[in-house]
């Protein structure tokens, strides 16, 4: 009976310590944004700290399908826009950064997005999120 109790605890304690290990619980609290010009000039940075607009942009980037095998990409144009997103993981700590390039494809309506986030680095996004990411970006920022 003893070893029972003792199996049941060591695997509670084992489902507790699994669970603990989970991804970083963090949050995305401001993205800096900068369009393209007509001359190919970047724009002046444009924050967008509007909480609605976050969370769409955070379901966005959410549903980007990353390929981490790719090796450094190179694209024959400058990126549509660039973003930073600011994320909290602590708030004792301080924020972390991460910056993406971002490519709207016109002919297929999808995204190419490549970002110096050693766990995402190269991304693609279908038509529908790259449409809204498209919408806030251009309108918002």
């Amino acid at each position: 009976m003893k070893k029972i109790i003792n199996f049941t605890s060591l695997f509670v304690f084992m489902v507790l310590l699994v669970g603990c290990m989970g991804e970083e619980k963090r949050q995305l609290t401001r993205v800096d944004v900068q369009k393209i010009d007509t001359e190919g000039n970047y724009e002046d940075v444009v924050m967008i700290t509007d909480s609605e607009l976050i969370e769409l942009l955070r379901q966005a980037f959410e549903q980007i399908k990353w390929d981490n095998n790719m090796v450094k990409m190179e694209m024959a144009r400058k990126p549509d826009i660039k973003a930073t997103l600011f994320y909290t993981f602590d708030e004792n700590m301080p924020e972390k950064l991460y910056e993406y390039k971002i490519w709207f494809n016109e002919n297929a309506g999808t995204a190419t997005i490549i970002s110096n986030n050693e766990n995402a680095s190269y991304g693609e996004l279908d038509k529908d999120n790259a449409k809204a990411l498209k919408k806030i970006f251009l309108i918002n920022g």
